[in-house]
């Protein structure tokens, strides 16, 4: 489970922010919403189910996104993607002298069974500048590594690795080439960051394939998307697989790219291809239900279609019980399925193993008490001098009975679209 992110220097962030998901000392005015919206730890901590990333366009949430996505490649791929004098793909805040040479800076806090894990590093485009992870098995947190350039310091609690300090290129990460080396608990940690799934809502080929894949092969995870589907009220009773033959296989002009790339990859080597088909009630004249109907999932519309191919990531991060992070969650989705969305990590009935969703959105009207508290609801905003910061909803003096849609849209909280500097530029251009 995720605990903080940290980041700087990267992208529109100049200054560090961090993201946390440790639930402050607060009680919503529905105390189920605390219930079902946080994870208790122990007597010390307790970690949020979800947050929600708001901010006007070009803001800076999707950086914080791909903060997340540099870090979890740069993990696990650094030791093998990378050959020596090889350039690191970063790119820093370049919107001040003093950040332009500077390091990025990525920092992690979270949980690997009951023990917290502190990992963090400082890359330019050349060299991993320096990199650090601390444990804390009884509480008091010790360091298991200390790198600064190619000095290396590791202490005994570091089991295995030792032969890989002289291994350790200086574009790649010491943790990533310890665990390539078999150390134990550079592949512990290594796991973590393999556990967590980053995806975009604009872009379903990122998790079509895995989708697709495990409804054709795992019966339980079919049955939870059936049953996710037929609760979404899009009027589908039921989700089939349908093997058809290659000569017979004739695709819809209207199917996305995605999928048909997809299909046709699926295709190779194969006189079969599976497709799926969806299943709607056929009334009789007597307003009775009398049979079934079998539709191509390419005649539902885009939403219901999106809503098929993100559950699988959905479902697979509930019952790990990792974490999702997500961009745009609400492209083509009506308001009410993104909210059935998020509502499966905020429930102790579809969440038992504490899983963690964050996610950046648009969508205003997920603002409410009644699904969130306010430590959950984040912002991103950009300063004049273009550095984006971020805070929490739990900073601001807000009281629990606040209509939280209402108070951002009118500008209380910030991190909105200077629509007054937008229809001045536009008069202006008459």
């Amino acid at each position: 489970m995720l605990i903080e992110f940290s980041v700087g220097n990267f992208r529109s962030f100049k200054t560090p922010v961090t993201l946390s998901m440790v639930a402050a000392k607060i009680h919503s005015r529905d105390r189920q919403v605390d219930q079902n919206n946080t994870i208790h730890v122990d007597d010390d901590l307790t970690l949020l189910a979800s947050a929600g990333i708001y901010g006007a366009n070009a803001s800076g949430k999707s950086n914080l996104i791909q903060a997340f996505q540099f870090v979890r490649w740069f993990v696990l791929n650094s030791s093998k993607a990378t050959q020596a004098g090889d350039r690191i793909n970063i790119v820093p805040f370049r919107l001040a002298v003093e950040t332009e040479k500077q390091p990025s800076f990525f920092e992690l806090v979270f949980l690997i069974g009951k023990t917290t894990y502190r990992y963090g590093f400082e890359v330019d485009s050349e060299q991993v500048v320096s990199e650090w992870l601390f444990h804390a098995p009884f509480g008091k947190e010790a360091r298991l590594f200390i790198r600064e350039e190619n000095e290396i310091h590791l202490a005994r609690a570091f089991k295995g690795g030792a032969s890989s300090k002289n291994l350790t290129r200086p574009n790649a990460l010491f943790l990533s080439v310890a665990a390539q080396f078999n150390s134990e608990t550079a592949r512990q940690v290594l796991g973590w960051f393999q556990s967590l799934r980053l995806i975009s809502g604009l872009d379903d080929a990122s998790y079509s394939g895995f989708t697709v894949s495990q409804f054709t092969r795992d019966e339980a995870f079919r049955q939870e998307i059936i049953r996710l589907i037929k609760k979404s009220n899009v009027d589908i009773d039921g989700v089939i697989t349908e093997k058809t033959n290659q000569a017979d296989l004739k695709l819809p002009a209207n199917l996305p790219s995605e999928l048909k790339d997809l299909i046709l990859k699926r295709m190779a080597g194969t006189d079969e291809v599976i497709s799926f088909k969806t299943l709607h009630t056929k009334w009789g004249a007597n307003g009775l239900p009398e049979s079934s109907e079998v539709f191509s999932l390419a005649d539902e519309s885009e939403g219901t279609q999106k809503l098929f191919l993100v559950l699988g990531p959905f479902i697979d991060t509930l019952s790990r019980g990792s974490l999702l992070v997500i961009d745009e969650i609400e492209a083509r989705l009506h308001t009410q399925l993104t909210n059935m969305l998020v509502n499966l990590f905020n429930s102790k009935s579809t969440n038992p193993n504490g899983a963690q969703l964050i996610f950046a959105t648009h969508d205003t009207n997920l603002l409410s008490n009644k699904l969130f508290r306010r430590d959950q609801i984040w912002f991103v905003e950009k300063d004049v001098q273009g550095a984006s910061h971020l805070y929490s909803l739990v900073e601001l003096k807000v009281r629990n009975d606040a209509s939280f849609e209402k108070d951002y849209l009118e500008g209380r909280y910030g991190a909105l679209p200077l629509l007054g500097e937008l229809r001045r530029v536009v008069l202006e251009a008459r």
